[in-house]
């Protein structure tokens, strides 16, 4: 048994929103919005067949993003969201562990799809009571690999404030987002993919006590000249997603080496790994990861039932992929798990959990 000297990931929550879409309905919408203005709209619409997706949830009814809404109205809404969504998970996840408000020193909040000043970990401070001294980090702009970002920020503060915990949330409200002017390939391929969510974390240091899944070791890489890949060009009234449609390929190059190197630095293998707990950004993605790692696809069964259930949330989904592992699995199973995402940059994101 290794000593317990690592960070641990204590507790996972989700707060999915009220509203539940239908793939088929959100496919329906897509053709409504966007009929007469993409020529080659029929010839992309079998992506929404495609995408791993049956439901998805949003913060809003249907019939909300049926009209355009200037910027300042998306803001109020994703600021009513975030803080409502995030709020409601903290809640459950203290009283989950038996603490107080008090019993946390620092926040980070991560969120790329809407604009808040104060951000929205300085309105949850109040909310909730948190400490007036709590510190607290908004990182905004990772995109999808935001979640594994915070994380990976969280563990690196408390392997240096052993007795501290730490605090993690990210919402995105990636349906906020839409251009219904914005009549591109991307656009219509993030209606196909993106949804709503939110969720907390909690990441306590060696010396709390507290019970969880030891955090070994992180890693971020930036793929250089790859700044068209992915992100979101800002706009007059918004924000515009864009999308390369070569991630996969770009996967298949250098997923392979990269793994290995952040295996390597701990005598580890691929062999060693007991479990893939990926951001699945979509199911080529997921493909191309277990096509270059020799896998099966089912290696990545908690983010392909994620991706069915609630759809592509950005940098909260690799959340509900480790809250519906905890849920399955207390600490103690042995092995090792790796949880990876991609994001703006082109970047990639990677934490190394013992089970």
């Amino acid at each position: 048994m290794a000593p317990l000297t690592h960070p641990r990931l204590v507790d996972v929550v989700s707060a999915p929103p009220e509203h539940v879409v239908p793939q088929a309905v959100a496919a329906a919408f897509a053709r409504q919005t966007f009929a007469g203005r993409l020529p080659q709209l029929e010839r992309l619409m079998p992506i929404f067949e495609h995408a791993g997706i049956e439901t998805r949830r949003t913060c809003q009814p249907l019939d909300w993003y049926q009209r355009d809404h200037s910027l300042a109205e998306t803001s109020a809404a994703y600021i009513e969201a975030a803080t409502t969504l995030c709020a409601r998970a903290t809640r459950a996840l203290l009283e989950r562990q038996g603490l107080a408000p008090d019993a946390i020193d620092r926040v980070i909040y991560v969120n790329t799809t809407g604009l808040a000043t104060p951000s929205i970990d300085a309105r949850l401070i109040n909310l909730l009571g948190l400490r007036a001294n709590v510190r607290r980090t908004p990182i905004w702009g990772l995109g999808c690999a935001g979640g594994v970002a915070g994380l990976s920020h969280a563990y690196q503060h408390v392997v240096g404030h052993p007795r501290e915990r730490v605090l993690l949330c990210c919402a995105e409200l990636c349906s906020l987002t839409l251009l219904r002017d914005d009549a591109t390939t991307s656009n219509v391929v993030a209606t196909a993919l993106f949804a709503d969510g939110a969720g907390a974390a909690l990441i306590s240091g060696a010396e709390t006590g507290d019970r969880g899944y030891e955090l070994i070791d992180s890693r971020s890489t930036l793929y250089p000249d790859s700044l068209h890949v992915m992100g979101w060009n800002v706009v007059s009234h918004g924000l515009q997603v864009v999308f390369d449609r070569r991630i996969p390929q770009i996967v298949a190059r250098h997923a392979c080496a990269e793994l290995d190197a952040f295996l390597g630095a701990h005598e580890l293998t691929r062999a060693d790994v007991t479990e893939y707990l990926f951001h699945p950004g979509g199911p080529k993605v997921l493909a191309a990861y277990a096509a270059a790692y020799g896998v099966a696809l089912e290696r990545f069964a908690w983010s392909r039932a994620v991706l069915r259930e609630f759809g592509n949330m950005s940098s909260v989904t690799v959340l509900y992929v480790l809250e519906r592992y905890l849920r399955s699995q207390p600490p103690g199973r042995g092995g090792l798990a790796v949880l990876s995402a991609l994001g703006p940059g082109f970047s990639s994101e990677s934490l190394l959990m013992r089970l």
